[in-house]
């Protein structure tokens, strides 16, 4: 009877330390972005929850699995917004692949926004690449629309470290020249930089 509580004891204390260990070798979650993080607005930022799936954004949407991703959105009172996805990927190799997948889809956005609008006037530049873990790239998607008079500005940057994967996103009323460009390219540094 001793040998068989003594055999117990043992394979709890086994069992307890395996579940201690793996526990201290499990990675961190990513860390999102907070309001504060966010480039410099006239009204302050205010963050949601952090959801499953990948925000819904025309540029990138569909391409991060729904499975592996989470997203936060932000606003503020001024019809700006902003939303950070992040994707975890089983491997490298397929964060790399995610990368490419989303640099080109936001690449051809504006192709895209112009079939489904005609008429639809833009610019879409790349500006250049960030120089943080594995790097990110930075984008923006200026539209006018003449029919309606209306004009807006979006930027875009991804992401990577290691194979989690981040996409930014803001957008506001206007063209690129009243965008916080400067202050997009802090956000996005701090973004890859605080994935873990």
């Amino acid at each position: 009877m001793n040998m068989l509580r003594t055999a117990a004891v043992t394979a709890a204390a086994i069992g307890m330390t395996i579940a201690s260990m793996s526990a201290a070798s499990a990675a961190p979650a990513p860390a999102f972005l907070t309001a504060k993080q966010l480039p410099a607005s006239l009204t302050p930022w205010t963050g949601g929850a952090i959801k499953s799936g990948a925000a819904a954004d025309f540029c990138t949407k569909k391409i991060a699995p729904k499975a592996s991703s989470k997203h936060r959105l932000f606003q503020t009172e001024l019809d700006t917004s902003a939303h950070q996805t992040i994707t975890v990927a089983a491997t490298e190799a397929k964060a790399k692949t995610l990368v490419t997948q989303l640099r080109n889809s936001i690449n051809g956005c504006l192709k895209r926004l112009q079939q489904e609008y005609p008429g639809l006037k833009g610019t879409s530049k790349y500006h250049g690449k960030i120089n943080v873990e594995e790097g990110a790239h930075v984008y923006s998607v200026d539209t006018a629309d003449p029919q309606v008079g209306s004009t807006d500005i979006a930027l875009y940057s991804v992401g990577r470290d290691g194979r989690t994967v981040t996409v930014v996103g803001w957008s506001q009323l206007g063209d690129l020249s009243g965008a916080p460009l400067a202050g997009f390219k802090k956000t996005t540094q701090t973004a890859v930089a605080k994935l873990y």
